[in-house]
């Protein structure tokens, strides 16, 4: 899937589910604005998130009782309709394509199509990180060797210190070439296919959908399962898995 394939899949089904819902001429106003680390994360055990250290920011949007999240390299405040929302330009805009995850996932979880909008916050990663572990060994008890795309803590220490041999991918250039958690962090752009075809399986941040990233791990052959809220709306939309923890730990 090509990333105007991608775009042009997303704009469309997210306008199918506003037309199924009569919402299209709905004058709804959609509040998104970015979060401090804090109010996304709390305080947490682990100081190297990436919202912490900086690389990523969570945009949060709101509508009825709904409340959508994503990570994005590219916050901006908006507030505006949900016509205007499907009407962004998400293929050349990445401050649009922030707002447009995030009000999808907050429609999306508002009309009880998706759950695990919003992050866990303080103990809920170290805890994710067990439940994810105790997923694996359910669900895949063949596999042996684990790539993890995105710089997710507790997730690669939990994957060290098991019994899985663990490749990371990353695009920050601060973790690029560096040991964490007794793992080499590997160049996401140029390390991709080798560690795609050495995994038995991949365990994916859906933060990809917002840098566009994701269409690298749609369609290969290892099996991915995409983790997180930022894919949440979009998940059954792009016929992929999708493993997150967030609404039983929030």
């Amino acid at each position: 899937m090509t990333k105007q394939e991608l775009v042009e899949l997303l704009k469309t089904n997210f306008a199918q589910v506003l037309r199924e819902n009569h919402l299209e001429q709905e004058e709804v106003s959609i509040h998104c604005r970015a979060l401090s680390p804090e109010e996304a994360i709390g305080i947490t055990k682990r100081k190297d998130f990436p919202i912490i250290s900086g690389k990523d920011i969570m945009v949060q949007a709101e509508y009825r009782d709904g409340k959508g999240q994503a990570f994005t390299d590219a916050p901006a405040d908006f507030n505006g309709t949900l016509a205007d929302v499907a009407e962004m330009d998400i293929m050349n805009e990445p401050h649009a394509r922030g707002i447009f995850i995030a009000s999808m996932n907050a429609v999306m979880n508002a009309l009880g199509k998706c759950v695990g909008t919003v992050h866990c916050r303080t103990e809920g990663p170290e805890l994710c990180a067990k439940e994810m572990l105790s997923y694996l060994r359910s669900n895949y008890p063949d596999v042996k060797r684990i790539g993890q795309v995105g710089y997710q803590p507790a997730l690669l220490d939990m994957l060290f210190h098991s019994e899985y041999e663990v490749r990371v991918l990353d695009l920050n250039p601060a973790n690029v070439g560096e040991e964490r958690y007794g793992v080499l962090v590997e160049d996401g752009a140029t390390a991709k296919e080798d560690v795609t075809a050495w995994a038995d399986l991949i365990l994916c941040t859906g933060s990809t959908l917002c840098n566009g990233t994701i269409t690298d791990y749609l369609g290969i052959d290892t099996e991915v399962i995409f983790f997180g809220i930022t894919i949440a709306g979009s998940a059954d939309m792009l016929g992929v898995k999708r493993v997150c923890f967030a609404d039983q730990l929030s």
